[in-house]
């Protein structure tokens, strides 16, 4: 399998509405990173963040389902992905069955990147149980892939019933699109194993694990550890296969990078085991952010051969 890569797209950038939030700007960048040869676009999924948050460095996103619903109509080839849904956050049949649309009218372009979050005020807005999220995480999961089964089915949930149901269409690819699990802790490493198809790490320092909330990762000692980790899970399970390793971005396009640089990172991390990876590129205008991306297609991506 050739190394892939995906790409932060820039609609969360609402200081400039007219760089990056009109239907324009949607359709250009689309076509560009399409052009490129991004193998997938992402979304992430902040649907009632903290004025805190905000106001210390966070970010407001756009609703992932309606953002990758318009960027699939501008685009034939790009995947359509979650980096990540916050998957507590919904009734797993209301995430079950935006999923079956977009994967159906798509022709099968979605990649579900999931996980727990970790953003305390936003589970307390949307009246989820911050505690419980693992706990939702796993139970979840389970009950879409019930419902993207296409069958009947019953499923007793925390304060939800199936009492005989379904779902139709089905996503185009079977059995359901690919799950990527986020989380850095040997529990998500864990979900990746029983439930996913991939492990979608999240790099993330220790100086920032307090405020994240979430397990560090930052060095090539801790992905090592961690797949090592995995393996030994599919063995006491019984998997025969490990789930992939889909890095979500993990090199930023700023001015004056160095594409050979580029292409080093990801082999460094296709030498640890790491399947796929994802650039952000970083500009102060649309038409900047244009020639990045072409230019990012042309000296990075199609150089890629491991």
């Amino acid at each position: 399998m050739t190394f892939t890569l995906s790409t932060s797209l820039p609609f969360d950038h609402i200081d400039k509405p007219g760089e990056w939030c009109t239907m324009r700007a949607l359709h250009e960048i689309a076509r560009a990173v399409e052009t490129a040869g991004f193998h997938a676009g992402t979304v992430t999924d902040h649907p009632v963040p903290s004025s805190r948050w905000l106001d210390n460095g966070g970010h407001y996103a756009q609703d992932p389902f309606v953002m990758l619903s318009m960027l699939g109509a501008a685009t034939t080839t790009l995947r359509l992905q979650t980096n990540i849904l916050v998957l507590p956050y919904r009734n797993p049949f209301i995430t079950a069955r935006a999923v079956s649309s977009l994967d159906h009218f798509t022709a099968g372009r979605v990649i579900l990147g999931v996980g727990a979050g970790y953003m305390k005020g936003e589970y307390k807005a949307l009246g989820v149980d911050f505690d419980r999220r693992n706990d939702i995480m796993d139970e979840y999961m389970k009950a879409m892939k019930l419902a993207w089964t296409g069958e009947d089915f019953t499923f007793e949930g925390n304060g939800y019933t199936a009492p005989g149901n379904r779902v139709r269409p089905t996503p185009a690819q079977t059995p359901h699109p690919p799950l990527l699990v986020g989380g850095n802790s040997k529990r998500a490493l864990r979900r990746a194993v029983e439930l996913g198809d991939a492990w979608h790490p999240f790099f993330v320092p220790k100086a920032m694990t307090d405020t994240a909330r979430t397990a560090s990762l930052e060095g090539d000692d801790d992905i090592v550890a961690a797949i090592a980790y995995m393996a030994e899970h599919c063995e006491k399970i019984g998997r025969s296969s490990p789930p992939q390793v889909i890095a979500s971005s993990t090199y930023s396009v700023r001015v004056g990078w160095n594409p050979q640089e580029a292409l080093d990172h990801f082999a460094h991390l296709k030498s640890l085991g790491v399947d796929g990876s994802g650039a952000t590129i970083h500009a102060a205008t649309r038409v900047e952010y244009l020639e990045q991306a072409q230019r990012f297609g042309e000296e990075v991506i199609s150089r890629i051969d491991f």
